[in-house]
């Protein structure tokens, strides 16, 4: 089945792949059509259409094609919870209540074009509503994770200025508590089956609502997100991204790190206040009419992730390198996949070790995905493309990735420096449109003529680029420069470590060594930890360069993280250095 869909604002045919045709990973291998729009754009040759709505220009555009039957039977988004209920919406019908909610924003809380809304809420059907909703009514959404704590909370109101937030039973005493701190709050929304003072039931308002809304006219650089930075240091940032960078980019690239069609379904384990919610689980499978399946897991449970991957006609598999960690200490044998055919892993380096383990016990590959909150996919290792352990893969499409030093110089091959994309003398589209409020960090992030991730690594003669860790986790031991991520490679491999994070601690001879925090293996438990700390030293110095083994360990029950799953080493190597 091929189908043909017709953007007027850009007047571009973007074809979509047929089920069963096999496409390689190479832009020039693209039609000839979408090449030449997608290199005039790159090399800044034309402009990007100056008006984009999401909602309008994709979402309702899959609808009319559901209508004319020329899409297949799927859902455009598949809820279950594991208790019994489940949701399964047509691009039609997500249309439909997504104008309810739309005017339950503008009518009835009486947000305007450019308004901030704060959406608090778990893996259920009402926050993909409430994104699409904002978007047909220009409001800029400020999505966040509900382990937020008051503070958490106070902080976003205040910073961001929101007069909206949108959020559950669980947290609404959480928001009261600080709520008189925030002149700017106005209105607030509970999604639950019961009423609760001060707030407006969500689900009764959208459902009296008419779904007769006219979607609002967007420019293409209008905000739409703010997405709260998840750093490992400092207070978090807002990062805003606007209909381009996030809505309009997939038209154009974001084939190449999911490549789905219609008869897809993509399963994102990712938390909805994370980036990779937003892309993996909204923009870019509904650019390709696929089917999103959503499980309200409130904590990941290796079993009931393995049993859903067996009930579910699930294509595609996203998550953390804790997912797939936690998955490999189960019996993969005993579990037979229904549908699933490729994995993707993001948010960190995966070690190579737990990649051979799901492959040798599943048959199928993982594939990485390196980006930011700032940039979307940096770089990816696409379908078909040769994996290379370690690796993260080759640039996306519509970025310049090059490894350059304190000088912004590029550096040759193989050479240790900054990941940085290049930013001058065009923006490139999927770029974030600047820290809010604090052009300070804005300007900070570039360096010449490019974006600075703040990540070390390398290029390879092929372009497939290496992460050797956060610029500020570099550990100088003796004049040595250790990444933790090939420490804790070479650890993960030994059989007594489930989790590990690497850090620097201070030496009087040496300045700083090496210390590795240790989660153990259940059945590691009750061993001789003395002998098991030679034991784990002795493996690092056979796997990689001695001088890199940890001089210090340290087992520990679990390791500090991030809401968005990324290990906090800022936080260890606090501990570490007396700076807590």
């Amino acid at each position: 089945m091929k189908l043909l869909f017709k953007l007027q604002s850009l007047k571009l045919l973007w074809t979509l792949k047929p089920p069963n045709r096999t496409f390689h990973r190479h832009p020039r291998l693209l039609s000839s059509n979408v090449y030449s729009q997608y290199e005039c754009i790159r090399q800044g040759k034309q402009e990007i259409p100056k008006y984009f709505n999401f909602a309008s220009d994709v979402l309702d555009k899959w609808s009319d094609i559901e209508k004319a039957g020329k899409r297949p039977s799927k859902p455009a988004l598949w809820w279950i919870n594991g208790k019994g209920e489940e949701v399964k919406w047509s691009f039609e019908e997500l249309g439909l209540l997504s104008r309810q909610v739309a005017n339950v924003l503008t009518k009835e809380c009486g947000l305007q074009k450019g308004d901030r809304l704060i959406l608090i809420l778990p893996r259920i059907p009402e926050w993909w509503l409430v994104n699409v909703a904002c978007m047909r009514a220009g409001i800029v959404i400020i999505p966040g994770t509900s382990q937020l704590s008051a503070k958490d909370i106070l902080y976003r109101l205040q910073a961001s200025k929101a007069t909206c937030i949108i959020t559950t039973d669980e947290l609404a005493p959480a928001v009261d508590s600080v709520a008189s701190q925030c002149q700017l709050l106005k209105t607030k929304l509970v999604v639950s089956k019961g009423s609760r003072e001060g707030w407006l039931n969500f689900t009764e308002l959208y459902q009296k609502q008419s779904a007769d809304h006219s979607c609002i006219k967007t420019l293409i650089q209008d905000p739409m997100i703010i997405f709260f930075t998840s750093g490992t240091t400092g207070s978090p940032k807002m990062t805003q991204h606007s209909q381009g960078s996030l809505g309009f980019r997939p038209l154009l690239s974001e084939r190449y790190w999911l490549d789905l069609t219609p008869s897809d379904m993509i399963w994102n384990t990712a938390d909805t206040g994370w980036i990779l919610t937003s892309i993996a689980s909204f923009f870019d499978p509904w650019v390709f009419g696929s089917c999103i399946f959503i499980h309200n897991l409130p904590q990941t449970d290796p079993a009931v992730i393995l049993n859903t991957l067996c009930r579910f006609p699930i294509d595609v598999l996203v998550g953390a390198p804790t997912l797939f960690r936690m998955l490999v200490q189960n019996n993969l044998s005993k579990y037979k996949f229904m549908n699933l055919k490729y994995c993707m892993s993001g948010g960190e380096p995966l070690n190579p070790e737990v990649m051979e383990q799901w492959k040798s016990q599943t048959g199928l590959d993982i594939h990485e995905v390196y980006g930011q909150t700032e940039t979307g996919i940096i770089c990816s290792v696409f379908k078909g493309m040769k994996i290379k352990p370690g690796s993260m893969g080759k640039a996306a499409p519509l970025y310049d990735v090059q490894i350059i030093d304190k000088n912004a110089n590029i550096l040759p091959p193989e050479q240790q420096g900054e990941i940085a994309i290049r930013s001058k003398p065009i923006r490139p589209l999927g770029f974030f449109s600047e820290y809010l409020d604090n052009p300070k960090k804005t300007a900070e992030s570039e360096r010449g003529d490019f974006y600075v991730t703040g990540d070390r690594g390398t290029v390879d003669e092929e372009g497939y680029f290496q992460f050797i860790g956060r610029d500020d986790d570099i550990i100088i031991s003796s004049g040595y420069r250790i990444g933790p991520f090939e420490v804790e490679s070479a650890l993960i491999e030994h059989p007594a470590v489930v989790e590990t994070a690497v850090v620097s601690s201070p030496d009087p001879l040496r300045g700083e060594v090496v210390k590795a925090f240790v989660v153990l293996s259940p059945a590691f438990s009750s061993t001789d930890l003395k002998s098991l700390i030679h034991d784990l030293q002795d493996h690092v110095k056979k796997t990689t360069a001695p001088y890199k083994y940890p001089r210090k360990v340290e087992f520990v029950k679990e390791l500090p993280k991030t809401v968005t799953g990324k290990i906090k080493r800022n936080e260890l190597r606090d501990k570490e250095w007396g700076r807590t």
